[in-house]
């Protein structure tokens, strides 16, 4: 049952690929969590604040510079929007990109510095599965999820065998604007914490190259003050916006 419900996904995917029609490049922008959902937590500030922040300000340079690239948001104020609808998202605008943003955390007395980016994958590297179990336990907040996802535990190692079987030809392209990304952070004087894989739910559904950042870690309080200050915000979305640019240049 499970194989037969993971070969009408991996078609769905593969029917969104194929009806997506030539024309201008369609970005879409997640900020990650919001609403009920803060996600992760500093001593003063919210992971789903500084996600929103980054995430307009990227939008914003796009809208500005790049007149062939489309703007979609899965959200644009405080609200929370479930997983599943912000690949769907995605997948309904026929997007070219997905590019979801988010801010990272360590446990209480644990420090970290830099950027990371995310591809979906199923490296089973202790840390990488920590922070894919960390962004996937929204879904807890959404009504019925055990169904929706098809049992899927946000906290079990067992539940993310499934994301083996959802790599495809994306990927490639996913990883290269991972690369770029990270590129650009090292331009910023941010620590390159490298490009990694993981299975991030709301990347498993979209039908389109996409990757994860986490731009900071908010439990880290120089961290927290660099992420939660215009210069951070403003240098951040800086970096994001000049990989997209480069990327859509590229296979546009």
């Amino acid at each position: 049952m499970i194989q037969k419900k993971i070969l009408l996904t991996m078609l769905t995917l593969m029917l969104c690929l194929t009806a997506s029609a030539a024309g201008s490049f369609t970005l879409v922008l997640d900020a990650g969590h919001g609403g009920k959902d803060p996600g992760a937590l500093g001593k003063t500030g919210k992971e789903k604040n500084i996600n929103l922040a980054v995430t307009l300000a990227v939008g914003r340079l796009v809208e500005k510079n790049l007149k062939d690239v489309k703007v979609v948001y899965t959200r644009k104020t405080d609200v929370f929007v479930e997983l599943s609808e912000r690949a769907a998202i995605a997948n309904r605008a026929k997007a070219d990109l997905f590019i979801s943003i988010h801010t990272n955390a360590l446990p209480k007395g644990a420090q970290g510095r830099g950027s990371e980016t995310y591809t979906l994958g199923m490296h089973r590297a202790a840390d990488n599965l920590a922070v894919a179990k960390r962004e996937n336990s929204a879904i807890i907040l959404e009504k019925d999820y055990e169904s929706r996802y098809e049992g899927f535990d946000p906290k079990s190692s067992e539940s993310y065998i499934i994301f083996e079987f959802m790599q495809d030809k994306n990927m490639e392209r996913s990883v290269k604007l991972a690369q770029m990304i990270q590129k650009q952070f090292r331009s910023a004087g941010r620590v390159d914490k490298g490009v990694h894989q993981a299975g991030f739910l709301v990347l498993r559904a979209t039908s389109m190259p996409s990757c994860l950042v986490e731009l900071g870690y908010i439990t880290t309080q120089s961290e927290e003050s660099y992420l939660t200050s215009q210069r951070g915000v403003d240098e951040l979305a800086r970096s994001i916006y000049e990989a997209i640019k480069k990327y859509s240049s590229e296979v546009n």
